[in-house]
């Protein structure tokens, strides 16, 4: 368990830089153009990996209902989003309230296919991100300390 723990945690590092760069990129091109790229760039990456691989093949795209082939618009959206909120809430924000979003839908997700139930210790965990992002918008910035003579 522990190895997958922490390639999760490594995952979340690079979606956190991910998302520090394809801010920037949207500052100069627009959230649309720099999801644009984002994806353009995730595909060539994505071919190539498959084509080294062996694994490119497209007869099994029939197999699964169509609406499997929709996250690929969410996606597309969450980075698009992503690009346009993250350099005007800052990264601090931006990816509490992502992450608080994830635990809501996570929380329902789990609820509406594996009837499960939230539990107390799930809603604390999800109210306790979205306390956490309220401090770090009320939080002052620290101030400079005066000199004492």
């Amino acid at each position: 368990m522990l190895p997958y723990i922490l390639l999760a945690l490594v995952n979340g590092m690079f979606i956190g830089t991910s998302r520090a760069i394809n801010g920037r990129l949207s500052t100069e091109l627009g959230p649309f153009r720099a999801s644009l790229w984002n994806h353009l760039i995730g595909f060539l990456f994505l071919t190539l990996l498959l084509a080294a691989l062996g694994g490119w093949k497209l007869d099994g795209m029939s197999t699964p209902p169509w609406s499997a082939y929709l996250g690929g618009f969410f996606g597309a959206l969450f980075v698009a989003v992503n690009s346009f909120i993250f350099p005007r809430l800052g990264a601090m924000n931006a990816v509490l309230l992502v992450i608080s979003g994830q635990m809501i839908s996570a929380v329902v997700i789990d609820y509406q296919n594996h009837h499960i139930a939230p539990s107390l210790s799930r809603g604390l965990g999800v109210a306790l991100v979205l306390v956490g992002v309220h401090f770090t918008r009320v939080a002052k910035a620290p101030q400079p300390q005066e000199k004492t003579s």
